[in-house]
């Protein structure tokens, strides 16, 4: 190896072990898109609970592989200062802690199962921050949005003491939920973004080992009165069995039975719902499954309904059309199985009031659609929907 080749690997060498003690003063600036939580899709659909561990990056990772976790979002929580920033609650000024928003579906991870996440997944028993962050600002806590969440809480971390898994009293504490302020941009799925510079904070910063070094041989069960998930609405439109033909043609108008069945497009400026700006969902005409609501609406001037987003991708269904020769992208219902109309690129990416929207065009036919008014939506049996319009 020549000399000059000798210099630059100290110096690469040097570089990258200084980038482990400075990663967390010197944030990375990355302009990956950001989602911040309120935009989170459907996040009213989801629960909610709010973690401190240490080191946000690790945690919002660690969570964000959790099966039931939708998704992380980094931030602050506990402190006196509105809106801070991470500077500040780095030094220890603000009494914020470093937390994460996790924001999960129920019906598949409990409560309790999320809390025991977060003592296997760092040192609940470090009252003084969290491995080589030093501070108040790096401590563990879970903070609880209602009185059965708090008693979750202490009863998972006492059962988890009880068992005397760790060599020391868990010293993670529950704390009521307080303003949660989300931190910059970069620091948002910082793992993702920055995976060299956050493997190295990670790895040198011992939490792999620690957790490792306590969990690796443990066969830790929660009570199974703990473990309660939430059940599962049921949904006719889940169990929907489709009608025979003879029967949707006795049932159907003839223009909703040729566009369902049969794939027609209806005119232009000369159907139901092309202009209409009532409140409220549109489902579908044959299962009554829900698919659009009028706060995705907007006019794109070709005279079909429009709207920038489904209101859950679960209900819609793509497949390749090429009808008139050329590839365009057909929407169908998914549990009617009815034609719906095609969905086009070239829709809005801000809504005329500043609201960010998808750039997608959903141009779905009126007679595909049923419209239920927002005041009728509880007793029709949407009343889940009723985010939509909150």
């Amino acid at each position: 190896m020549s000399y000059n080749k000798i210099i630059i690997f100290i110096l690469v060498l040097g570089e990258l072990v200084a980038g482990i003690f400075i990663l967390r003063t010197q944030p990375i600036i990355n302009e990956t898109t950001w989602m911040p939580a309120d935009t989170i899709s459907d996040s009213s659909e989801y629960d909610v609970v709010y973690v401190a561990g240490g080191c946000f990056w690790c945690v919002e990772s660690d969570f964000e592989k959790l099966e039931g976790v939708v998704s992380g979002v980094s931030g602050f929580m506990g402190g006196s200062v509105v809106h801070p920033a991470y500077k500040e609650v780095s030094s220890g000024i603000t009494g914020h802690r470093e937390t994460v928003a996790v924001y999960y579906d129920s019906s598949r991870v409990s409560y309790a199962e999320l809390v025991l996440h977060l003592l296997k997944h760092s040192d609940p028993t470090d009252p003084d921050g969290s491995f080589y962050d030093r501070g108040y600002q790096y401590t563990s806590a879970v903070y609880y949005g209602t009185d059965e969440e708090k008693e979750i809480a202490e009863a998972v971390i006492a059962d988890v003491d009880a068992k005397h898994i760790f060599d020391t009293p868990i010293a993670t504490v529950v704390e009521p939920a307080s303003a949660f302020y989300e931190a910059e941009e970069y620091h948002q799925d910082y793992y993702k973004k920055n995976p060299i510079r956050y493997g190295y904070y990670r790895s040198g910063s011992g939490r792999d080992d620690f957790v490792k070094s306590v969990w690796g041989d443990v066969l830790y069960t929660l009570p199974e009165g703990l473990v309660r998930k939430k059940e599962v609405a049921v949904y006719p439109w889940k169990t929907f069995t489709k009608p025979s033909d003879t029967e949707l043609k006795a049932r159907l108008s003839d223009s909703a039975y040729r566009v369902t069945q049969e794939d027609a497009t209806e005119r232009p400026f000369d159907n139901e719902f092309f202009d209409s700006k009532e409140v409220g969902i549109y489902v579908d005409i044959i299962s009554g499954e829900p698919l659009f609501s009028s706060t995705h609406k907007y006019d794109s001037g070709t005279g079909w309904p429009s709207f920038w987003r489904p209101i859950t991708e679960e209900t819609i269904v793509h497949k390749k059309d090429y009808i008139l020769g050329f590839p365009r992208t057909e929407v169908r219902s998914y549990y009617g199985d009815s034609h719906l109309g095609h969905v086009f690129e070239d829709g809005p990416d801000v809504l005329p009031d500043g609201t960010p929207a998808s750039g997608l065009r959903y141009c779905i036919n009126s007679a595909a659609l049923r419209f239920v008014a927002k005041e009728d939506m509880q007793a029709e049996g949407y009343g889940d929907y009723r985010y939509l319009f909150e």
